[in-house]
């Protein structure tokens, strides 16, 4: 399985929000998303299921994505929130081993920390994920997704667009 960890795109001012959760994507932030979503197009990715933090700016990455025909399926995945559980997420692996690929869409540094998970079994805090940048893991199809997979892709939006 590939896995696509995406962060959110450029989200409002949080002095403006009294709900971090209620943040929006700036006019900018979603245009930038949409010219990332198109690139991912032409590359053929495609998503047999877009998962994504319930936050609202990451929703709106979420739909974009789905806007652009990276996939038809979009769920609201509750451990893409900040501080999320990664292991919520292997259960989510175990059960549907039959997804070729999967777009995952939340925050740093928690994106970063699930890359590094999944590669090195634990977190170091070194991979970040810039705003409507992208990390490609790929999941080894023996044993435990922890610690057992590998990246292949890891692009700010600038070098995507």
């Amino acid at each position: 399985m590939h896995v696509y960890l995406i962060r959110h795109g450029i989200a409002g001012d949080r002095a403006k929000y009294p709900h971090d959760a209620d943040r929006p994507l700036t006019d900018i932030g979603s245009k930038k998303m949409k010219k990332v979503a198109k690139r991912l197009f032409d590359l053929d990715i495609r998503f047999d299921v877009i998962l994504t933090s319930p936050l609202v700016r990451a929703m709106e990455t979420a739909k974009i994505l789905q806007e652009i025909r990276l996939s038809k399926k979009l769920e609201t995945f509750e451990p893409l929130s900040p501080d999320g559980d990664i292991n919520i997420w292997v259960n989510w692996y175990t059960l549907n081993k039959s997804c070729n690929s999967v777009a995952l869409v939340g925050h740093q540094p928690d994106l970063g920390n699930w890359a590094e998970i999944l590669t090195w079994g634990k977190t170091q805090e070194k991979l970040i994920v810039k705003k409507a940048g992208v990390i490609g893991v790929k999941i080894s199809e023996n044993g435990t997704p922890i610690g057992n997979s590998e990246i292949f892709l890891l692009s700010s939006p600038k070098w995507l667009v």
